[in-house]
């Protein structure tokens, strides 16, 4: 729903000789602004809205309580280090996030193992989390063809982040997804923007794998030359100036991967005056 959002969906629909209100059905892969923004819009012209049961759970009912939400994810990212002085410039960045989507009102949901009806063809739902706690993915097995959306990109690595309202291991989650694509082997994957198709899945996936254990590796070694919390570990691992979004993107992954060691207990944490301090067990 943001700046040309809806116009370029127009235009889309308009290439096919349709408008918004023909279409019927959505099915949202997750619940983030640019796959769900326009949700609410399209269910208002009369789109039913779909989506996997776990993400109507999680993604979906953060947008619906987003006011009793927001407090609890500044607590969190205060909580993990990120200074006083940005909180405002963070507030104001998840205002401006919450105003690109309109959410929807009702939905129905589909469960992991069921099948929908899309383009003529019978479609196996997977779940495939990490991205998101309830990504969606659609599975044609006859011929090859995962409709993945941001579970596995060509070019960048989807973001894994620990969020106020996460499950609490989403690296644990997405290195489950990522098998799941070395071992079914999708011939194509439908990428959505990011893309829109890739070929290679599968060696793709062990590349993004490899990716996230060479960040797991140099967390170790930050973490034991000097103890530190996400944020200022995350100053680290992305060296770069970042922006009120990237910066929120930053902080949540760093979480995740130190959390990720911190269950299996390769990191202890300890509360220092209210912020969570990663250190060597």
């Amino acid at each position: 729903r943001g700046p040309g959002g809806r116009a370029g969906l127009e235009d889309g629909l308009a290439q096919l000789g349709l408008k918004l209100s023909d279409v019927k059905r959505v099915i949202v892969t997750h619940h983030h602004p640019d796959h769900y923004g326009l949700a609410g819009v399209l269910e208002d012209l009369g789109a039913q809205i779909v989506l996997l049961d776990i993400e109507a759970r999680h993604g979906a009912a953060y947008w619906q309580h987003w006011d009793e939400w927001l407090p609890r994810v500044l607590a969190q990212m205060h909580a993990n280090g990120l200074p006083q002085e940005l909180h405002g410039s963070q507030e104001q960045f998840h205002r401006v996030l919450r105003g690109m989507v309109t959410p929807a009102k009702l939905w129905s949901t589909v469960q992991e193992g069921d099948r929908v009806e899309l383009a003529g063809r019978s479609w196996e739902v997977l779940w495939l989390p990490g991205h998101a706690d309830g990504h969606l993915a659609l599975w044609l097995p006859e011929e090859g063809l995962m409709i993945a959306a941001d579970t596995i990109l060509p070019r960048i690595t989807p973001n894994i982040g620990l969020y106020a309202y996460s499950r609490p291991d989403p690296l644990a989650d997405y290195f489950g997804t990522l098998k799941q694509y070395e071992e079914l082997s999708p011939r194509r994957a439908i990428v959505g923007h990011h893309g829109p198709e890739m070929g290679d899945v599968a060696a793709r996936a062990s590349s993004l794998r490899d990716h996230h254990h060479e960040r797991l590796d140099f967390l170790r070694r930050t973490v034991a030359e000097v103890p530190g919390n996400a944020y200022q570990v995350s100053q680290k691992m992305f060296t770069r100036p970042l922006n009120e979004a990237n910066l929120r993107f930053a902080l949540a992954e760093t979480l995740a991967h130190l959390e990720h060691l911190h269950l299996r207990g390769e990191l202890g944490r300890t509360d220092e005056h209210g912020v969570w301090v990663y250190h060597s067990s």
